[in-house]
């Protein structure tokens, strides 16, 4: 608190430091502005570029009006919240960074800019798909985490959440790069053993059907690839990443190593080549497993009673975070609990919550990308 300080030491320290951030305190309003401020420049980057920027399967299904009042909406808020922040704070510095970011957007049309450039099929970067997710899944993912946290002291902006972002953004933004690592190897390696009769009579079954189908076979392939990522130290070292959040909420799912995606998701993808199933129910469950992929991380404290036992809830998927060694290596499934329960993983207390999450090896940089993303390959620490 301010009051802890003598005026002399603080005019030393730098401006935010010693400063509150509970609400009020001009904190949140000032990160709502930053973020706010460039959601809406990015969205603006977006309508210059969109060859460039945004995947070609979305933009016919864009509804561009009610998008360009979104952006106003949202560049309106940014600069209401910086003035609230700068008004509220005593350093002005995160306010006027969120304003600073909404008046570069209104100088580059802000919601009335013109859509630019040429329409290809060619490369390009997910920058709407970020920014579509981001939006949806903050939406979706804070109210329930604000309204019932399982740590209740957990605030929103919680300690590495900037590490987790930027997963979050290259995850997101590099759409084309990962889907052609998950897609070819499939496709390249395995398309010798496509039975055209199996695939046809596959594809001919009800949707509903191939979407319970695939889910179960993508988790059965995860499952067995999750456990060798714990069990071979190689893997581990790339999978260690993922462990190394010490919190956990629903930003936290997106802290993946690239080369853990990669195989992750192509050996998953193997069986649901082969059999040929269709685009729609295929399209479903990636869909399912991205918001559920997400919500078994979040900080959300119901045990949804008896549904548990069918399938996973952030309790369950919690236990498999612990940083306590003596509940390691259990519930590896992500959508059916009864995978463990087959295979002796299963670890679900009635209402007990780990005490901590992590991992032990100091080896493993806690936070920053960059530091992470080359650890695996600069490491042959046994973590």
């Amino acid at each position: 608190m301010e009051d802890s300080y003598p005026i002399s030491s603080q005019d030393s320290l730098p401006p935010e430091y010693g400063e509150p951030k509970h609400f009020g305190s001009g904190w949140i309003s000032g990160v709502l502005s930053v973020v706010l401020g460039a959601i809406g420049l990015l969205a603006v980057v977006c309508f210059h570029y969109p060859e460039l920027m945004t995947m070609p399967e979305l933009r016919p299904l864009y509804p561009v009006p009610y998008i360009r009042l979104l952006l106003q909406t949202i560049l309106l808020a940014s600069f209401a919240f910086g003035a609230i922040s700068i008004y509220l704070r005593r350093s002005k510095s995160i306010g006027g960074i969120g304003i600073l970011l909404t008046l570069i957007a209104a100088m580059f049309g802000g919601s009335r800019v013109p859509i630019d450039g040429e329409l290809t099929d060619g490369p390009f970067l997910g920058l709407d798909w970020f920014l579509l997710n981001l939006i949806a899944f903050s939406l979706i993912f804070v109210p329930l985490e604000l309204l019932f946290p399982q740590r209740r002291t957990q605030p929103i902006f919680r300690t590495f959440w900037k590490t987790d972002l930027a997963y979050f953004f290259v995850s997101a933004i590099f759409i084309q790069l990962t889907s052609v690592l998950t897609l070819k190897p499939a496709v390249l390696f395995f398309e010798w053993a496509v039975h055209p009769g199996l695939r046809a009579w596959v594809g001919g079954q009800p949707y509903l059907l191939q979407f319970l189908e695939i889910l179960l076979l993508a988790d059965l392939a995860q499952y067995w690839v999750h456990r060798l990522f714990h069990s071979v130290p190689m893997l581990w070292r790339f999978h260690a990443i993922h462990h190394s959040a010490e919190s956990m909420d629903w930003l936290a799912a997106s802290r993946i190593h690239l080369v853990d995606i990669a195989i992750t998701r192509s050996v998953s993808y193997i069986p649901i080549f082969l059999l040929g199933f269709s685009e729609l129910p295929l399209f479903a469950y990636i869909i399912f497993v991205s918001i559920y992929a997400t919500f078994i991380h979040s900080n959300f404290r119901l045990q949804f009673g008896p549904l548990r036992w069918v399938l996973v809830t952030p309790g369950f998927h919690h236990w498999h975070h612990t940083s306590d060694l003596g509940f390691a290596d259990k519930n590896f499934a992500v959508h059916l609990p009864v995978l463990d329960r087959l295979f002796g993983t299963y670890y679900l207390p009635i209402s007990d919550w780990p005490a901590a999450y992590g991992v032990t090896s100091d080896a493993v940089p806690p936070s920053g990308f960059f530091a992470q993303l080359v650890y695996p390959f600069r490491s042959r620490n046994k973590i």
